[in-house]
């Protein structure tokens, strides 16, 4: 399985996580929770999925999966392929992306900017927001040259190692925070005290230079560095990093070069917003 397709395993396993625990909460819906669990399955990099694949992720039973998936075909959400015996999304699933995407206009404001810095540093700029325990794509500028990361919108990547999900990480209050950490913990606790000084470290290079970083931390051959952004206008705490192939983006280029370029980016942006808001 790919890092990114373990990331969304995990989302998932969040999300059952999620279900578990609102078991007691008698506003919980348990059906609606599970039918999004089976939805979450999907990851981009996933076009489908059978009933056996899905039972796996969400860990319910085969039968309950078979009547989730069942209804959510009926509903649209779903499409059924004889051929395969698996499922793929249906458009229901896509419209109710696309009219999330459209409303968010941050991304029209930030897609030249984000191109003029893609172009400069040769290298993938993109837009996320925070997802459970990962950061979703919403939104992407590549340059021109043959060797960028291979991410699309919709992409997941966790959000405890990686550049963007540390740039969350110090914008958001303590108790949120402290939270998440918790639960990155509970996921991993081999690795967590290597995630942990990760975070505390980007957690004072945000205070010292309102940036942070991640240098082949989550993949040994990406460096990265992000800035956080808020977009107000009711939407939820954003980040936008530039990354690439380790071997092309060195840590001094980013820092030095490309740091003070996504500063003024983020800056421009939030006075974008400002304004129109």
């Amino acid at each position: 399985m790919s890092k990114q397709n373990k990331t969304a395993a995990a989302a998932v396993t969040e999300v059952v996580a999620d279900k578990a625990a609102g078991k007691e909460d008698r506003h919980f819906v348990t059906a609606l929770a599970r039918g999004l669990s089976v939805l979450s399955c999907f990851s981009s990099g996933e076009k489908m999925l059978g009933n056996l694949d899905i039972a796996k992720r969400c860990k319910l039973p085969k039968s309950t999966v078979s009547r989730l998936t069942y209804t959510l075909t009926k509903l649209g959400y779903l499409v059924f392929v004889e051929e395969t015996g698996k499922y793929r999304l249906g458009t229901s699933t896509l419209a109710l992306g696309s009219a999330m995407l459209a409303r968010l206009d941050v991304r029209d404001l930030a897609r030249p900017l984000m191109q003029e810095l893609a172009d400069f540093s040769k290298a993938m700029v993109s837009l996320g927001s925070r997802d459970r325990l990962s950061m979703i794509y919403v939104g992407n500028a590549r340059s021109s040259a043959a060797l960028t990361l291979s991410l699309d919108v919709g992409s997941r990547i966790p959000i405890a190692t990686t550049a963007m999900g540390r740039a969350y990480l110090a914008m958001i209050p303590e108790r949120e925070r402290e939270d998440i950490m918790e639960r990155v913990r509970e996921l991993d606790e081999v690795a967590w005290p290597a995630i942990r000084q990760g975070i505390e470290r980007a957690l004072k290079e945000y205070r010292e230079s309102g940036c942070v970083t991640s240098f082949g931390e989550w993949q040994t051959d990406v460096n990265a560095i992000a800035v956080p952004l808020r977009p107000g206008g009711g939407l939820p705490p954003m980040a936008i990093n530039c990354g690439g192939p380790a071997f092309t983006l060195s840590k001094d280029f980013l820092l030095n070069e490309v740091r003070p370029r996504l500063l003024e980016l983020v800056r421009q942006l939030e006075a974008s917003l400002g304004l129109r808001g």
